[in-house]
């Protein structure tokens, strides 16, 4: 029985793999769609740019402060309760979503999504990786990643047709309720490792499985302190952070940009998101694969510097839609695999009974990256009504990102 469903031609690990994506396109649905919907949440209920950079920043809050949690409780107790609870959190937050009419009342829902969003990410990528051998995790990563940038280009071309037919309101119902549906999924399908069901993770077959260990002890808490006194740990963070910073200034604001900003129809600016969330996947199913070859050093160094340079195309471009759409294409290149490159560092610079809590630990410097492009990006445009300098504060984010990841020895250098 090592091998489970392996010997029948099917791995168990394809099973995680399936639920994990859905969960992700669910996810990022609801987070990405946000700036999709945001010109007509504006419009509806009379926000401006810092309020709505605002409203996000509750979620990143909530996600931020709750994710190392998640990180944490996904080693202790297992992805498949952590997950499973969370997506409640999520999916009633998003139904929510649908009724607000003042601002305050959109922070407070949409932070209740950013509590729940807190374990659709972290303990994700550590499941996944747990069920994958070393050199197929950035493959599996990869894949998994593709949910994200499905369910951004989906929202960029569904939210306008369900915003015309019923409102932006309907919008939320319809994620809300995929959320809650994830609920059941994930308690039915997940299994937080192999060695739940006597498995080897895929791609390692010929190991023979651990034993469910009940108790970490001392060394758990050694190993935590070991974690937190490495400057490997601080360095690849602070990266993290500054590319965090120079997406979301772009990400979050791109289709208002448009719109407001060029004079684009919303159909056309909203284009922006399904180009992003195409070009995510095209991404995500290549260059994490490259990633197991050069190194996660190297390859996110070089996706930091094609940030940078298509934020340069982005203010370029003007209002010449093609290069527009260029430059937001190999932007969305690079965002598509920012996310699980971080994580993939997770278990190739630290212990693998530790590798959640790490990852969650790192979520910080993504949210707080995040929050302070929500607040820069929001206050320039209101004052200076242009997103341009926050455009170019974001090219000098992504080269420091880079520059950061440089400093970074290669996991072999490492003691």
């Amino acid at each position: 029985m090592r091998n489970g469903l392996s010997n029948k031609g099917l791995h168990w690990a394809w099973i995680i793999l399936s639920v994990c994506f859905v969960n992700l396109f669910v996810n990022y649905s609801i987070r990405l769609g946000y700036a999709v919907v945001l010109p007509e949440m504006i419009r509806s209920i009379g926000l401006n740019r810092t309020q709505g950079g605002t409203i996000y920043n509750f979620y990143l809050a909530a996600y931020l402060c709750l994710t190392p949690f998640a990180g944490n409780f996904t080693d202790r107790f297992g992805a498949r309760r952590v997950i499973t609870l969370f997506c409640i959190l999520m999916g009633s937050g998003t139904l929510l979503m649908g009724t607000v009419e003042r601002f305050w009342t959109a922070c407070i829902f949409y932070g209740l999504v950013g509590a729940g969003a807190s374990a659709m990410w972290t303990p994700i990528i550590t499941v996944v990786q747990r069920w994958f051998g070393l050199k197929r995790r950035g493959m599996a990563l990869g894949i998994l990643s593709t949910g994200y940038g499905l369910g951004f280009a989906t929202m960029g071309w569904l939210f306008p047709i369900l915003i015309q037919s019923f409102s932006w309101r309907f919008c939320w119902y319809v994620l809300g309720s995929l959320g809650l549906i994830m609920v059941l999924i994930n308690g039915i399908f997940l299994r937080s490792k192999p060695e739940d069901l006597r498995m080897s993770p895929w791609g390692e077959e010929e190991n023979p499985p651990l034993e469910n260990p009940t108790s970490h002890g001392l060394a758990e808490e050694v190993r935590y302190g070991e974690v937190f006194r490495s400057s490997l740990f601080w360095t690849i963070g602070a990266s993290y952070f500054f590319a965090a910073c120079a997406l979301y200034v772009i990400t979050t604001f791109m289709v208002d940009y448009a719109n407001m900003e060029l004079g684009f129809s919303f159909k056309t600016a909203s284009f922006l998101a399904t180009i992003h969330g195409l070009s995510q996947v095209a991404g995500v199913l290549t260059i994490p694969m490259l990633s197991d070859r050069i190194g996660r050093r190297l390859t996110i160094t070089g996706s930091n510097f094609l940030i940078a340079l298509s934020i340069v195309g982005i203010i370029a471009s003007g209002k010449v839609v093609l290069g527009l759409y260029a430059s937001i294409a190999f932007l969305g290149l690079s965002y598509g695999v920012t996310w699980p490159l971080y994580g993939a560092c997770g278990g190739d610079y630290f212990k693998k009974e530790v590798m959640g809590t790490v990852i969650g630990a790192w979520t910080p410097f993504y949210g707080l990256g995040a929050i302070s492009a929500h607040f820069i990006a929001g206050r320039i445009r209101d004052s200076a009504q242009s997103f341009q300098a926050a455009f170019y504060l974001a090219i000098i984010f992504a080269v420091i990102a880079s520059f950061l990841m440089l400093r970074v020895k290669r996991p072999a250098e490492v003691d």
